[in-house]
């Protein structure tokens, strides 16, 4: 399991990213370095170089909730070591966002404690109110939209996608195209979703899809808790959290889940002989982008700001591109001319535009599920 604007693609905020648990408080600490942790953009180190010198002394770099199949993550951390000579430790990759919290709170004053993170604007938000971001504008900074991002640079966007529906075209006979045809009798036991609403921002994309799709709005998540549940009681909801290896094994043959997710399966499952087929459904048309943020008790606090200047890089945001998902700087990019022409023709076609929910609704709604989704659908 594992997160625009209306003028482009404007994308909910909604996703949960994935984080290591566990460690004990050793200390109140920050990081190794205190002016690095200090540093809130470029201009306090001096220079790009400088912060690359910076960065390169502490030699290392801990990331967490970043599996190397989820938005082309492998090839980005590759990328970072090969050009900056600094060894990425990536920390458990499969967890919920949630977990990823507890990480940076538990394991502050720890070597391994994560230096940066990947979360969903709601938990992005929950940590600056915990005081666990450092603020930090990175020198594309201009260039992320206004509402994608924390005006001190606590958090900023970084990509996102659509909720699509991913299907084993060798195991189900025709797969589904929208929403409402996942209530066919056919499907029975088929439809699974990429964790718990309650922890992970993809299947809690997934419930707001389907609330889009069968009356409610952003102010009503509602619809989509009570259309799980007819999908339930219909025989049709698989309880088991889709992974790459349920998919391989053709366990859950139905995948609500993030585009570029869904999507990114369908070469290797085509070299074992399997046709994956992923579709947005126009009847539940639902986006989300997931967040970057410094940890306030990173380690290596330069490599940290590095991290995030190579990401929200012209080469960071292309590799992103490249995995299938859109990234936030994709519209200015567009206008420079700068965008991976090929990667951007080979996004899902989707031609209406999706509204963010303020803070406000995005807030209700996780109360919502939290209240509802568990003890609806374990009866």
């Amino acid at each position: 399991m594992r997160r625009s604007t209306s003028t482009t693609v404007a994308l909910l905020t909604a996703a949960l990213t994935l984080a290591a648990c566990g460690g004990s408080d050793d200390g109140d600490g920050g990081g190794s370095g205190s002016d690095a942790a200090e540093a809130t953009s470029l201009s306090d180190f001096g220079s790009m170089d400088d912060l690359i010198e910076a960065a390169k002394a502490e030699g290392e770099l801990n990331v967490i909730a970043l599996p190397p199949d989820w938005a082309n993550y492998g090839e980005i951390i590759s990328a970072f070591e090969d050009k900056y000579g600094i060894t990425v430790n990536s920390a458990s990759p499969d967890i919920s966002s949630q977990e990823e919290l507890n990480a940076v709170d538990q394991q502050r004053g720890q070597d391994r404690a994560p230096d940066v993170v990947d979360l969903a604007t709601a938990f992005a938000r929950q940590a600056q109110a915990q005081d666990l971001l450092a603020p930090y504008q990175v020198e594309t900074w201009d260039e992320i939209p206004e509402g994608q991002k924390d005006p001190e640079g606590h958090w900023y966007n970084d990509y996102g996608g659509y909720m699509s529906i991913g299907c084993n075209a060798s195991i189900v006979a025709e797969c589904p195209q929208t929403m409402a045809d996942l209530l066919d009798p056919q499907y029975a036991g088929q439809v699974a979703l990429n964790g718990n609403p309650t922890q992970a921002g993809a299947a809690f994309g997934g419930v707001w899809a389907a609330a889009l799709s069968n009356g409610g709005d952003l102010d009503d998540i509602g619809p989509g808790i009570d259309f799980f549940v007819q999908l339930k009681d219909a025989g049709n909801f698989n309880p088991v959290e889709s992974t790459p290896a349920t998919i391989e094994s053709g366990e859950t043959p139905i995948v609500i889940d993030w585009d570029y997710l869904n999507a990114a399966y369908k070469d290797g499952l085509a070299e074992v002989g399997t046709e994956w087929e992923v579709v947005v459904p126009a009847d539940g048309l639902f986006g989300g982008f997931y967040s970057q943020a410094v940890s306030a008790y990173a380690p290596h606090p330069a490599a940290a700001r590095l991290w995030q200047e190579f990401l929200y890089s012209d080469e960071g945001q292309n590799l992103w591109l490249a995995g299938g998902a859109r990234p936030v700087r994709l519209p200015a990019m567009q206008d420079a001319g700068t965008a991976d022409a090929e990667a951007l023709a080979a996004l899902p076609p989707v031609e209406d535009e999706v509204d963010f929910p303020t803070e406000e609704q995005e807030s209700a709604a996780k109360e919502v599920v939290t209240a509802r989704w568990n003890e609806e659908m374990s009866g």
